[in-house]
């Protein structure tokens, strides 16, 4: 119990301490990924601050817990049901300024402790990454840079490219690694998105594997394309809807050097989300 309440102490410092007026939201979110072998179910919560600290900086917190079920029904070999749930506490802080006057730099830092049902200090990860954004005109900016992601499933360095690009007053386009997305607004209640993100996570284990007594981590990956509604239902609440397709869908268990020792070949499969939010 110690240890548990350490570490989210430790995640709840820097949200708990901006409390000056400023940007805040709060979602709760649903999501099913049934494939041919096993089938996922994620629920998060997350909760975001931003505020402006001068005339060209900006900073933003965003503390989320996750948690994961893996249904293993269809899996005939079904070796591994004691590795049902995960879970997530994570705390993104991120810190933005203006260098010039078309010239933009963010750095993002993110401890995570990704675990399967004790939470130790063996099980945080230091994640994060710097980007450069330049805007090149009215409509079209582009963001460079690096990070150490989870987006393969194991911690590891990334690119980040995206170059941003603003049609009209209604319609916005992302085009970029990981992350793409077209966003279309006829109105000031409704959004639509159309969004492809390389995208994935990794748990500690609790304990070794009855094939491999070298299991260590349980890593999950997918590039996921998806179509994404969102409904203002009144007032501050946001209602988010999401369907799509996972391709290239992996889980896999990993040792302590990130080398493959088992993989479930799960196989390809759709996604649905549900979610609400509330943000002002």
């Amino acid at each position: 119990m110690k240890v548990r309440f350490l570490i989210c102490s430790l995640f709840l410092i820097s949200f708990l301490g901006l409390k000056a007026q400023g940007n805040f939201s709060a979602a709760v979110n649903f999501k099913t990924e049934p494939t041919e072998k096993i089938n996922f179910s994620e629920t998060n919560i997350a909760v975001f601050y931003q505020k402006k600290i001068g005339p060209k900086s900006k900073i933003a917190n965003t503390l989320e817990y996750s948690n994961l079920k893996v249904n293993y029904e269809l899996n005939s070999y079904n070796f591994y049901v004691d590795q049902d749930k995960f879970n997530q506490v994570q705390n993104k802080f991120e810190y933005s300024s203006e260098i010039a006057e078309k010239t933009k730099w963010k750095l993002s830092v993110i401890p995570t402790a990704n675990f399967q049902s004790k939470l130790d200090f063996s099980d945080v990860t230091v994640l994060g990454s710097l980007e450069i954004s330049q805007q090149i005109s009215s409509k079209l900016s582009v963001t460079a840079g690096a990070g150490r992601t989870s987006i393969f499933g194991a911690p590891k360095i990334t690119p980040i490219v995206a170059f941003d690009y603003k049609m009209n007053e209604k319609t916005d386009f992302r085009i970029g690694f990981p992350d793409s997305k077209i966003s279309y607004s006829n109105n000031d209640r409704n959004k639509f998105s159309l969004t492809n993100s390389f995208n994935g996570n990794f748990y500690h284990l609790d304990e070794t594997s009855s094939i491999d007594d070298n299991a260590e981590k349980a890593i999950l990956s997918q590039m996921t394309s998806a179509l994404e509604y969102e409904r203002n239902v009144g007032g501050n609440w946001f209602l988010h809807f999401k369907a799509g397709y996972d391709f290239n869908k992996k889980y896999n268990l990993l040792d302590s050097n990130n080398h493959k020792i088992y993989d479930y070949n799960t196989g390809n499969g759709y996604v649905l989300g549900i979610g609400i939010k509330y943000k002002q």
